[in-house]
């Protein structure tokens, strides 16, 4: 089974067990008890972190008054086919957290993304992630590195346009004009960015200067949205540190969506593949009068 398929009926089935046990009328802990596991083993099957077996799947059914048999099966299927999830490979690098957002960046239909100071992963090209590891990881081992940069090429494969995703981002001016890596790294990238712009699926729009204080001051995030049925649209923020906190708060998601709207209506909109090429063309030629040219009309 694909990974996506593995990573979305993982998410299906936590949302499916944890409104069983609601309607059940279970807390957490009296399921826990009278399954005789540690509390800590279903929060983290709710919570997506791991799987659940189907020898555990069928008794655990039957705590919550799962009786109709094809409901039963289609719990079992799920989880059966979520046994493998997404980049487990690579647990010991990130945070609980993080390994959530990888798993939802392979299964939503939908990606929103806001970034204020650098390209997002999924953008970046390999010596710009070096680049960028460099200076916030220069005592990770050369071997985690190279673990890090796989994994992030990894994640870029939902960018091929299968399933019919849609990817939206919004990037601030200083993302595109802050020569990171030296400037043939940054021509590269920026050209990177151009032909992926090209794709009908992927958008990248430019934030500029001079429309002052925005709505996305308070820093980066990330939506996600899936077609299936009962999955609960996510968000991931980040701090000054970088650590990432997840939310599927209805009224949350709902504010930051009309936030990343806003925020497109203030971007640049037109000729964004032609913009991103003339702003490679400069790094090249070393020009820093980049903000005029923001501002004008690429195409």
């Amino acid at each position: 089974m694909a990974v996506t398929s593995a990573a979305l009926l993982r998410l299906q089935l936590r949302t499916e067990l944890r409104k069983a046990r609601i309607a059940a009328g279970l807390t957490q802990r009296q399921v826990a008890d009278r399954m005789e596991w540690s509390p800590s083993k279903l929060i983290r099957i709710e919570a997506g972190e791991v799987g659940i077996s189907v020898n555990d799947l069928r008794p655990l059914a039957a705590a919550y008054g799962i009786s109709d048999r094809r409901k039963l099966e289609e719990l079992l299927d799920m989880a059966r086919g979520s046994r493998r999830m997404p980049f487990t490979e690579y647990r010991d690098l990130y945070s609980k957290d993080f390994m959530q957002r990888l798993a939802l960046e392979s299964a939503a239909s939908v990606h929103r993304q806001f970034a204020p100071l650098l390209l997002p992963g999924l953008l970046q090209t390999e010596e710009y992630m070096r680049a960028v590891i460099g200076t916030y990881g220069k005592d990770l081992p050369e071997d985690d590195v190279d673990r890090i940069v796989e994994s992030r090429l990894a994640r870029q494969e939902v960018l091929e346009g299968e399933g019919g995703r849609e990817f939206s981002f919004v990037l601030d001016e200083s993302v595109v004009r802050r020569v990171t890596g030296g400037r043939g790294v940054m021509r590269a990238q920026l050209e990177h960015l151009a032909e992926l712009s090209t794709r009908a699926h992927v958008t990248i729009q430019i934030l500029p200067f001079s429309i002052g204080a925005h709505p996305g001051i308070q820093g980066p995030f990330t939506l996600f949205e899936f077609q299936a049925e009962g999955m609960a649209d996510a968000l991931f923020t980040e701090d000054s540190r970088g650590l990432t906190t997840a939310s599927t708060s209805a009224e949350e998601t709902r504010q930051y969506l009309e936030r990343f709207w806003e925020l497109e209506d203030l971007s640049l909109t037109d000729g964004g593949d032609v913009l991103l090429r003339r702003l490679a063309e400069r790094a090249a030629e070393g020009g820093d009068e980049l903000e005029a040219m923001l501002q004008q009309n690429p195409a």
